[in-house]
């Protein structure tokens, strides 16, 4: 015979049983909105490591003048209210540097800057009309304002996006440029675009991951370093265009996806994947971890400070990454490797030179993982950065777009301000 006791005891236990998925599942989202995306606190890792404000300051001032405003700029002004960045060694503008030199700009808050870029996109790189509307030719002569490649490369319509929604959120939408409806319009564009004529959405809606190019046999398949999840957080959050649960996923098969792609002991991964984060082997070039690919660390980095939704595996990976550059040399790495840490029989070459070099850029992007938990505790890499310079190699190589780039990016991430931009009144 059950009493009394034993009732209320067995009571006890069904709500303990009851209430413990839902504690949990709280705990769990409360554990994820720990990130700066919603404290509104992003690390100043350069003051961490004992550099004093004023000089961190002069540190991206002159990084940003170097790129925009001095002898060596990438950043050029014409017809009197636009403005392009050139890819200077290959004599071109691409939807990369364009919608890199907009996200610098709004977040140093440069709005002339960023109108005069976004103009100069719209008018000679984003098509108007026909079934590629609204996207953007990926490389555009600047001098005859021709267009090298009709085509896209999904980065550049992932940054451009992500770049207005901030121009929005900062500046709103009342002056020349309704940021916010530009933003739409691609997104818009996107949607519609269902394959017809080989032209598809910027991510393979099957897959919900990013493409290589949406075009062709493009759209099937994948490029890491395009893999940004925190920008598919920013967009569930502004985009408003009905989508946005697709858009979380997106984030969420991006962080699965990056765990398939990164090797598990060095951490580099191939320039070019399959969905699964396989190799996939592209006709011009024999698959490697390369330029392309030093993107991933910095993605990761921003990822793991903005929302902190994969943190165990995030730090683990910042680990073997540094630990396998630590193990080649913090001073001696090189920037191309295969994922397994051998040196690669094919090089890419850049700007004419085919060999291996210790290239700023992979400097650059592999500090900003110094964020991630206690992977670098003495700030080597933190140091490596700061001392650093944006000048030509010994043989006389040079690249301020982007080296230059990565470099002010990783200088940004590091002080603290490459922020995800909310509306001040929301």
């Amino acid at each position: 015979m059950i009493n009394r006791e034993m009732v209320r005891t067995l009571c006890c236990f069904f709500i303990v049983l009851l209430l413990f998925p839902a504690t949990s599942i709280l705990g769990q989202q409360k554990e994820e909105k720990q990130g700066a995306y919603y404290t509104g606190e992003y690390p100043n890792f350069f003051a961490e490591a004992g550099y004093a404000q004023k000089d961190i300051d002069e540190k991206l001032k002159q990084a940003y003048h170097d790129l925009f405003e001095g002898p060596n700029r990438i950043y050029f002004e014409v017809e009197d209210s636009l403005a392009y960045v050139s890819d200077i060694k290959n004599n071109d503008a691409r939807t990369e540097g364009l919608s890199y030199g907009l996200m610098v700009a709004v977040q140093l808050d440069k709005k002339e800057v960023f109108d005069k870029l976004w103009r100069w996109s719209r008018k000679y790189m984003q098509h108007q009309s026909g079934s590629r509307e609204a996207y953007f030719a990926w490389s555009v002569n600047p001098e005859t304002n021709r267009q090298n490649s009709v085509g896209s490369a999904s980065d550049g319509e992932l940054y451009f996006v992500t770049s207005l929604l901030f121009a929005s959120n900062r500046w709103g939408n009342d002056t020349e440029i309704n940021y916010y409806a530009e933003a739409r319009r691609i997104l818009d564009a996107m949607w519609e675009k269902d394959g017809s004529e080989r032209i598809h959405h910027i991510i393979n809606v099957e897959h919900k991951q990013i493409s290589f190019v949406p075009e062709g046999d493009g759209y099937n398949w994948t490029d890491p370093s395009y893999h940004v999840p925190a920008f598919m957080e920013v967009w569930a959050d502004f985009a408003n265009d009905g989508h946005e649960q697709f858009y979380r996923d997106c984030a969420d098969t991006a962080r699965a996806f990056l765990h398939r792609a990164c090797h598990p002991v060095t951490g580099l991964n191939y320039d070019y994947t399959n969905f699964d984060g396989s190799k996939h082997d592209a006709r011009w070039m024999p698959q490697a971890f390369r330029y392309d690919s030093w993107r991933v660390p910095m993605n990761i980095s921003m990822d793991y400070i903005w929302f902190g939704k994969d943190k165990n595996w995030q730090e683990d990976y910042a680990g073997r990454f540094q630990g396998f550059l630590r193990s080649q040399g913090i001073n001696d790495f090189v920037d191309q490797y295969n994922p397994d840490g051998t040196k690669p029989e094919w090089i890419l070459q850049a700007g004419g030179f085919r060999k291996l070099r210790h290239s700023l850029g992979l400097i650059s992007t592999s500090a900003t993982l110094s964020m991630v938990d206690d992977v670098d505790p003495e700030f080597d890499f933190v140091h490596k950065l700061w001392n650093a310079r944006l000048e030509p190699y010994n043989d006389g190589y040079f690249d301020p777009y982007y080296d230059g780039l990565l470099y002010l990016f990783s200088l940004m991430h590091l002080s603290g301000n490459y922020k995800a931009i909310l509306p001040e009144n929301p």
